[in-house]
């Protein structure tokens, strides 16, 4: 059942006077320790409590794992080191998902498995001992056993009752800076995408369900802060109408609304073209959150971004570029942020390390920690390619200062050499210049690839890196294979692969999510710059015809290269064929 504006109006305007009555005590109740603890809302507002959160962290494929134990998903076992580094790094708040679907026994108890209460018991006190909040759920259970909830509800709503009346009771005494979220992901029977509204109506018993086990648990549980997720925890605004309609029938001052977000889909697994981050991805961001503001925050109601990131990182956190990486992720942690909405990034291991607890890409971490309290300035791109033969010409670049000003310039990261203004670059408001002598020294060594590193300061933020690249047209080589085994010979001269286009003769798109002609980076091809190849996936290959499909290879220097491949059943040969 949707809202009509009217109707929202009126319960908004009734919940504001209720909420407005309440005692600042009665919002998280006696139980809750001293304010200088911090475990008691500020002021009674539960919109301080999920500020305090900014920013969080996920430890995702730990718990979550569905195998036989936390390390089953390739991440080391947990340890006390690891929670109190992720508070050093700066981090307020952990979401810990769990999968409690194999640690559950049978009907009609569906007892979890003790040892492993305790051991998820162990790490959330580590948490809270290291100053954290922390966020618990019931996570893969989603998609495993709770999707089934229309064919097969007198199995799955017990089960699921079960779950959290024990889960309630083991962490009913804990501080208030622990909290519950009812599910991870909700989907329902057709999966997802569905607009069916039975699928509003499960989720809708499921919340409200979960809420009266927890209230009637005693402890601190009475009033602890507790998690609700929209369907799919997706931003779509029918989505966030049905939720905001559960939290106003709840009548709770103490609940809170997640959702997730991981980008423009094209963007976020870098298909269709969409490699650089334009407008209509930065659109999908001021849209997205413009929403859950207007529709939960601006009338009371704290939004948790409980996960972000990009789908394409499932793959490779190189699916999709450096420089559009930083870009993306700088301006959504700042337009999440001007939403009052708290973010927790999510992690599966290939951001922070956790065997030797560095970042594998410090200057993602760098400028993600920047945006915590200012914007970075970014530029057009992070990649200055210079053609080995040619002349060497003057370089323009478009910087976003974001309201910063360049202080400095470098010749490395360690920002021990000092490029000279006037005489190395120029700068005219927003368009940085390098001079063609500087560049010219920088790649003598005549080497392809990567030659210098150059590092731009500002007055606040992080720093941009440019990668100054001498390259030369890239070339392709004819190949044998077959469909589950297929690669192309290349020197990459120094360039790097953008995408790639594959049509059939006819002109009509071939291959997998054939309404576009430039497929998935690393889900239909990924190059290996160490093997001097480009490999063309199964993934692809499962849905192109036998004949003939035309491939065109966009590399990021502006080189465009055309080959040709031929398939036979699983037989695949492959030529280079005119630019």
């Amino acid at each position: 059942m949707r809202f009509s504006h009217n109707a929202k109006s009126i319960v908004f305007i009734a919940t504001v006077l209720l909420i407005s009555l309440l005692s600042p005590a009665s919002i998280l109740g006696a139980s809750a320790k001293n304010p200088s603890e911090g475990t008691k809302l500020k002021e009674s507002e539960i919109q301080s409590y999920v500020s305090d959160m900014q920013p969080g962290w996920n430890l995702g494929n730990t718990f979550d794992a569905m195998g036989e134990d936390e390390t089953s998903w390739g991440n080391p076992r947990v340890t006390k080191e690891l929670i109190q580094q992720i508070a050093k790094q700066g981090y307020k708040s952990i979401r810990i998902p769990i999968t409690w679907d194999q640690r559950m026994g049978e009907g009609p108890d569906y007892k979890i498995d003790p040892a492993f209460m305790d051991r998820v018991e162990e790490v959330v006190n580590w948490s809270l001992d290291a100053g954290l909040y922390v966020m618990i759920n019931l996570h893969h259970d989603s998609w495993i056993w709770v999707h089934q909830m229309g064919e097969n509800r007198d199995e799955v709503f017990p089960r699921y009752q079960a779950a959290w009346t024990q889960i309630a009771h083991t962490f009913k005494d804990h501080s208030h800076k622990l909290m519950f979220e009812s599910i991870n992901e909700p989907r329902f029977n057709s999966g997802w995408g569905s607009e069916d509204q039975t699928h509003y109506v499960h989720l809708d018993e499921l919340n409200t369900s979960f809420h009266k086990i927890v209230r009637e648990s005693g402890g601190k549980n009475t009033d602890r802060p507790l998690v609700l997720p929209t369907l799919e925890t997706n931003a779509g605004q029918e989505r966030l109408d049905e939720l905001y309609q559960t939290i106003v029938k709840l009548d709770d001052p103490n609940l809170i609304a997640t959702i997730h977000y991981y980008g423009f889909w094209p963007f976020s697994v870098n298909i269709a073209g969409f490699t650089t981050f334009e407008e209509q991805t930065k659109k999908d961001i001021t849209d997205t959150f413009d929403r859950a503001y207007d529709t939960l925050v601006s009338k009371g109601i704290p939004v948790i971004l409980g996960e972000y990131g990009l789908l394409g990182f499932d793959k490779n956190t190189g699916t999709i570029e450096q420089g559009e990486k930083l870009k993306f992720f700088e301006f959504l942690t700042h337009y999440v942020q001007e939403k009052n909405i708290t973010h927790m990034l999510w992690d599966n291991g290939q951001h922070f390390n956790r065997t030797n607890l560095k970042w594998n890409d410090q200057d993602f971490y760098e400028l993600m920690r920047a945006s915590w309290k200012t914007r970075s300035a970014t530029a057009e791109s992070d990649l200055i390619f210079i053609k080995k033969g040619e002349k060497v010409q003057d370089t323009s670049i478009k910087l976003e200062l974001n309201g910063n000003k360049l202080t400095g310039f470098f010749m490395n990261r360690n920002k021990g050499d000092k490029l000279h203004k006037g005489k190395d670059y120029t700068l005219s408001g927003n368009t940085l210049t390098l001079k063609a002598n500087t560049l010219e020294k920088l790649t003598a060594s005549g080497q392809y690839g990567d030659n210098a590193e150059l590092t731009a300061s500002f007055n606040k933020g992080a720093d941009w890196t440019f990668d100054v690249i001498l390259h030369d047209t890239p070339k392709l080589q004819s190949s044998e294979g077959s469909a589950d085994s297929f690669a192309i010979p290349a020197a990459f001269n120094g360039d790097r692969l953008a995408t790639m286009e594959a049509v059939y003769s006819d002109g009509t798109n071939a291959g997998p999510q054939n309404w576009t002609s430039y497929k998935e980076f690393g889900y239909a091809f990924t190059p290996s710059y160490q093997s001097n190849e480009i490999k063309l996936l199964e993934n692809f290959f499962n849905e192109v015809n036998d004949g003939i499909v035309n491939l065109k290879f966009h590399f990021w220097s502006g080189e465009v290269l055309n080959y040709q491949i031929t398939k036979n059943g699983n037989e695949v040969t492959g030529k280079v064929t005119s630019n």
